[in-house]
């Protein structure tokens, strides 16, 4: 396989100690209100607290993980790249990608394909979808503030609307640049656009020399978009700089889950999910260094892809990438493979080959890890079990057992390397005073993080360099397999009392949460999730969406689409549900139209 792959680590099987899967109870105390405000203040001038929570963590742990020892090699950076012909991108007007859904079709999102047939049409321009989803997403209108926009954190109005009179033009003239040409995005706001500070989430201070500088250029991935015509509308909301999985956010407000109010609507790419699952927005960019683009999908009950390792863009870190998240799959599938053309200027990026779809009548391989699964909820996994079923009896999956190495260890490991390049990054903004530009929870987090060793750091390598050999094993076992889980453990995340005023930190959910999310940034695997159903909630009014989670071998994006399209099927069986307050903003665009 070396030859079909750069950077490969090596088909091994993990030894049998390895696989042994084991759960352990975590003890992290749950803060919130001034509790939270307490501990952190302690904890941000206490080198000693900060050792404390570093080792309650366990993140020590990692390197006395059985059958590590010297003999083992550490990976800093799980830079697969499968090899190849790197182009032409697959073509973006085919088939369901261009056909609107059915006006009867149950639960129906507004899509890529909508926005298209109605400039086609000549019912709206892009100028109407701006100037109707403008007063719905603008943040500096005082009072006058929509009740969806706490789902973006900045617009840059002027330039918006020039796009779309751009926009308009094109295709007043009959020059429009295809299917993306007029369609709205979102942008995360840790990610770079032209113009845009990355504020990451974080309380805006101007004392601080980071946020007095504006993005010299936008992002590979969200450039492409606009290249194709797509509006840029504005920056999105996020946990704060992406350090925990709820979307709870004291300073820019925490994005509604419009599924049920009561209900965080997952992090850090918190503004996204929500967006999306108003009908804001047909397509959102994020990040994801453990499930932020599967996450918030997942809890929104709409669609997430987290790429193969530096497929969109190559970033200073060892496991975040760039990726889309849509609503519908055929959206997904559109803004994947604009996102994904190489950049003659990224080696590490335009190295990965085209990803294409598998042969029709490839055989489908599910890889499920049961004692892993059973971490699941009683609700999650009742959803998850259908999902199979209807996957192997109709669409024509085998299931087969599989076992993978270090789950326990891999994940600690996992968190620690985030917190520590998040501690790296924050004294890279403000290296006077590092902690003083985050809030509280986010306070803790980092300070402790700066007491990872570096012993410790180089196993976190050898534990990664163990999980890649072993899925590399796998999939020479099982060269079509996509490892199956649900995407989250658990339905929702509960809103509770006091969240609101500081923030929350609760380590134990927050591990919990991630059960199944890590392993593909871990691995720089792809992975999609797709919404397989629905769950009563405990509080609130309205149903929770429940996640299923698919993860490829590197460079299978395409083939993970398409099973993202199988268990779009399985979804429309019961019939999908749109929130109860979502937003037509075709309509709206059609009513300013005519």
């Amino acid at each position: 396989m070396a030859d079909k792959f750069a950077n490969y680590p090596g088909a091994k099987e993990a030894p049998a100690a390895a696989l042994e899967y084991h759960h352990e109870e975590d003890h992290n105390p749950p803060l919130r209100g001034w509790p939270l405000v307490i501990a952190s203040t302690l904890l941000s001038n206490s080198s000693v607290l900060q050792k404390w929570l570093w080792n309650n963590a366990k993140f020590g742990q990692p390197k006395h993980a059985p059958g590590l020892d010297s003999s083992v090699p550490w990976r800093v950076k799980p830079d697969v790249a499968p090899l190849g012909e790197t182009g032409p991108m697959l073509p973006l007007e085919e088939g369901y990608l261009v056909t609107p859904k059915s006006a009867d079709c149950k639960g129906r999102f507004n899509s890529i394909a909508d926005y298209h047939e109605l400039y086609k049409s000549g019912q709206a321009t892009p100028l109407d979808v701006v100037e109707a989803l403008l007063p719905l997403i603008r943040r500096d209108v005082g009072d006058e503030e929509s009740k969806y926009a706490v789902a973006f954190i900045e617009s840059n109005v002027d330039e918006v609307l020039q796009h779309a009179r751009e926009s308009t033009e094109r295709w007043k003239e009959g020059k429009q640049l295809g299917i993306l040409d007029g369609v709205p995005f979102g942008v995360k706001a840790d990610t770079e656009v032209k113009g845009y500070v990355s504020t990451m989430g974080m309380k805006v201070d101007k004392t601080v020399a980071y946020f007095n500088k504006p993005e010299p250029e936008t992002c590979w991935p969200a450039l492409k978009m606009q290249e194709q015509g797509a509006i840029m509308v504005g920056k999105m909301n996020q946990h704060e700089i992406g350090m925990d999985t709820t979307g709870c956010n004291p300073v820019t407000g925490t994005a509604t889950n419009w599924y049920n109010t009561r209900y965080f609507p997952g992090g850090s790419s918190s503004g996204a999910g929500s967006g999306l699952c108003a009908g804001l927005v047909p397509v959102a960019i994020g990040t994801d260094a453990g499930g932020s683009m599967r996450i918030p999908p997942a809890f929104c009950g709409v669609y997430g892809l987290k790429p193969t390792f530096n497929r969109t863009c190559s970033r200073a870190t060892s496991m975040c990438v760039v990726g889309p998240m849509t609503s519908t799959v055929a959206d997904l599938t559109i803004a994947y493979r604009v996102m994904s053309q190489p950049n003659p200027s990224d080696p590490g990026q335009n190295l990965l080959c085209l990803s294409v779809p598998p042969s029709p009548g490839s055989k489908k391989t599910l890889g499920i890890c049961r004692a892993w699964i059973a971490r699941a909820d009683p609700d999650v996994l009742k959803v998850f079990s259908s999902c199979v079923e209807y996957l192997t009896t109709v669409k024509g999956y085998t299931a087969v057992d599989i076992s993978l190495p270090y789950l326990r260890e891999g994940q600690l490991a996992h968190a620690a390397t985030c917190l520590t390049e998040a501690a790296t990054e924050a004294f890279a903004r403000n290296p006077s005073n590092y902690l003083a530009p985050l809030n509280h929870a986010n306070r803790m987090l980092v300070s402790a993080a700066t007491h990872t060793p570096a012993t410790d750091y180089l196993s976190y390598g050898q534990i990664r360099h163990v999980i890649m050999a072993h899925l590399a094993w796998l999939w020479e076992q099982h060269p079509d397999m996509i490892v199956l889980t649900p995407t989250t453990p658990i339905a929702g995340w509960k809103i509770c009392d006091g969240d609101e005023a500081y923030g929350c930190s609760d380590g134990n959910l927050s591990i919990k949460n991630m059960t199944f999310a890590w392993v593909a940034n871990t691995s720089g695997c792809p992975a999609v999730t797709c919404p397989g159903g629905y769950v009563e909630a405990e509080q609130g009014e309205g149903v929770l969406p429940v996640g299923v989670m698919g993860m490829g071998e590197w460079g299978a994006e395409e083939q993970l689409l398409g099973f993202a399209r199988d268990v779009e099927g399985f979804l429309e069986v019961e019939g999908r549900r749109r929130p109860k307050e979502w937003v037509d903003v075709v309509g709206l665009a059609r009513g300013k139209g005519e």
